[in-house]
């Protein structure tokens, strides 16, 4: 079966370019020309991975990816866009980018980027799913992909289950950057540090009615999930 990707792209030039490209080398490629088209598109089809450029009309790249993620939130996606400001690396992280490519870019960075996530996403069984950690006075099912707090259930993403899975396998103990990257993004990149980063913000977050619980830093090193009970 060919993977299934949608392209949302408003400057035709470089959107058939990529369509072209990405066609020749096995991909079912399906172009929108805005955001709203692109949304059409994706409640009606079935797509693997999204590429989503920033700037367009209708529907800019981060409300299209917010509406993505309401329906489907493990869907892979990848932001195409002319700024280069590090708030905007760091908002298509927020909205759950998977990647981030600054235009101009070369195609084949772009393949070798979609052929990257595929494989992870496609190809790689889950940190011990089927598996419940308990600490402090919190449980984490990593089945469910819930966090759970008395009769108060919150429910996690795949990545902030997985990435809160591993630390509970290491809890009181570090856990280095490099393998936490490894293991739950496949790469140690400069971008997927990034992401993990604000996957760690929002970790705390939910931590915070548990004050026996937490995850701090080791500078230089990586982190460490703290229990005191």
């Amino acid at each position: 079966m060919k993977i299934s990707l949608l392209l949302a792209e408003d400057d035709p030039n470089l959107g058939e370019l990529l369509q072209d490209y990405l066609t020749a080398k096995g991909f079912q490629v399906t172009l929108a020309v805005n955001g709203e088209q692109a949304f059409d598109l994706f409640c009606l089809n079935e797509y693997h991975l999204c590429i989503l450029d920033v700037m367009m009309p209708k529907k800019d790249g981060f409300s299209l990816a917010k509406d993505i993620r309401l329906h489907n939130e493990f869907i892979p996606i990848i932001f195409l866009t002319a700024k280069s400001m590090k708030e905007d690396t760091l908002k298509g992280f927020e909205v759950g980018a998977d990647d981030y490519l600054t235009k101009p870019f070369l195609m084949e960075e772009l393949l070798v980027r979609i052929k990257a996530i595929i494989k992870r996403t496609q190809g790689k069984e889950e940190i011990n799913t089927s598996t419940k950690f308990t600490f402090g006075k919190l449980t984490l099912d990593t089945e469910k992909r819930e966090l759970i707090s008395g009769s108060n259930r919150i429910s996690l993403t795949t990545k902030e289950s997985a990435l809160l899975g591993l630390f509970c396998q290491h809890v009181n103990e570090p856990v280095s950057r490099t393998y936490a990257l490894k293991m739950i993004w496949g790469e140690d990149s400069y971008f997927n540090a990034r992401s993990m980063d604000v996957y760690i913000t929002k970790l705390r977050k939910y931590l915070k009615e548990e004050p026996s619980v937490k995850i701090i830093n080791l500078h230089g090193e990586g982190f460490k999930l703290v229990t005191l009970s």
